[in-house]
C-alpha cells in the first residue's frame, strides 16, 4: 500500500527545549496510527507540524505527495482535524456548526444537506438538530465534532486526543466510526493515552518527552519488545509487594495492573521465586503466573529503559 504520510527526521525546538526530536514514521493509506505517551510528550506538537500550524525546525513531511511545509494550500480541503480541546461554537446549535464548517469549505447546497443527514446519522444526533450545543453529553459532542472535522469528506483524519473525558460507552461508540471511516479510505492518525484503544490501530508509535521510542503493529510490540517474562502476582498487601519485587536485581520493574501487580524479570525466572521472596517477607500471595505482555507493559519497559539510557548518558 502507497504511504498517505510520509514523515522524516521532524524536530521542534523552543528556546533550549527539544519538544519532538528526530521523530520519523510513515502511515499507509487507509490506516489508522495510533501515537501514544503521556502529557507533554509531543503528540500534539507532531500534529501542528504535520497541519502546518507550526514550522518544524528541522526534518521534513508530506502528505499525499505535498510537503507540509510548502503545499499548506494545497492539503486544505484534504486533512480533517479535530483537535484536543472542544473547538465548536458551543452557543450555537447543532445544525448551526453543520452549516458553519460547510460554509468554511464551499460545500454546494444540495451536497450540504445530505451531508447533514449523514453526520446527524452517524453521530446519534437525528432529531436534535435544533439543540443548542452546550446542551449536549460529552460523547454527542465529541461525534459532532467529529462530524465537523469529516464535511469536507477529507482524506486524511488528524484526532488529537478525541475521546479525553467521555465514558467507555461514548469512546467504543467513537471508535467503532474511526473503524469505519478507515474501511472507506480514510488515513487516520490518532493521539491518545488509552492503552486499550491503541490496540486497534493498525500501527502505534511510542513517544516519551519527544523521542520515538519504539513503532510496530500491537501484536508485535507485545512479542518483539519486551527482554525478559511478565508475571500476574495477587497479594494481599499491593504496595508493599512492589516497594519489595523493586529491591530484587532480576525484577525490571512492578507496578499495580488492574487488582493486580504486573512483575517484570528477567528471563527464566520462576514463579515459585517471586512467591517464596513475598511469602519470606510477610506477604500473603493469592496466585502468581506468567502472562503475555500488554501494551502498557511495553510502554513501561521503554520509558525505564529509556530513562536508565539517559542516567548512563
Amino acid at each position: 500500500m502507497e504511504n498517505a504520510i510520509e514523515i522524516r527526521n521532524l524536530t521542534k525546538t523552543f528556546g533550549d527545549f527539544t519538544a519532538v526530536n528526530h521523530v520519523s514514521f510513515n502511515v499507509k493509506k487507509g490506516q489508522v496510527f495510533g501515537f501514544l505517551g503521556p502529557n507533554g510528550s509531543g503528540k500534539t506538537t507532531v500534529i501542528r507540524m504535520i497541519l502546518g500550524l507550526i514550522n518544524p525546525t528541522s526534518g521534513s513531511g508530506s502528505i499525499l505527495g505535498f510537503d507540509i511545509a510548502g503545499d499548506r494550500e494545497k492539503l486544505r480541503n484534504s486533512i480533517g482535524y479535530m483537535s484536543q480541546k472542544f473547538s465548536l461554537y458551543e452557543e450555537l446549535t447543532v445544525e448551526e456548526n453543520l452549516d458553519f464548517y460547510g460554509g468554511v469549505y464551499c460545500i454546494p447546497h444540495n451536497r450540504m444537506k445530505e451531508k447533514k443527514k449523514e453526520i446527524l446519522k452517524m453521530a446519534d444526533l437525528s432529531g436534535r438538530e435544533k439543540m443548542i450545543v452546550s446542551n449536549l453529553s460529552g460523547g454527542w459532542k465529541q461525534r459532532l465534532a467529529l462530524g465537523c472535522s469529516i464535511i469536507h469528506e477529507p482524506d486524511i483524519l488528524l484526532l488529537d486526543e478525541p475521546t479525553g473525558g467521555v465514558d467507555p460507552i461514548a469512546r467504543r461508540q467513537f471508535w467503532d466510526i474511526i473503524y469505519n471511516l478507515s474501511k472507506m479510505g480514510v488515513t487516520i492518525l490518532v493521539t491518545t493515552h488509552y492503552m486499550d484503544e491503541a490496540e486497534h490501530c493498525s500501527s502505534i508509535g511510542f513517544l516519551y518527552y519527544g523521542n520515538m521510542l519504539s513503532m510496530d503493529t500491537p501484536n508485535n510490540m507485545k512479542e518483539n519488545v519486551i527482554d525478559g517474562d511478565i508475571f500476574e502476582i495477587k497479594a494481599d498487601e499491593p504496595l508493599k509487594s512492589i516497594e519489595l519485587l523493586k529491591k530484587k536485581n532480576w525484577v525490571k520493574d512492578a507496578s499495580v495492573y488492574g487488582a493486580g501487580i504486573h512483575a517484570m524479570t528477567e528471563k527464566g525466572e520462576m514463579p515459585y521465586d517471586l512467591e517464596h521472596y513475598l511469602v519470606q517477607n510477610g506477604v500473603a500471595v493469592q496466585s502468581i503466573r506468567k502472562v503475555k505482555p500488554s501494551l502498557e507493559d511495553v510502554f513501561v519497559f521503554l520509558v525505564e529503559k529509556e530513562k536508565r539510557k539517559g542516567v548512563m548518558n
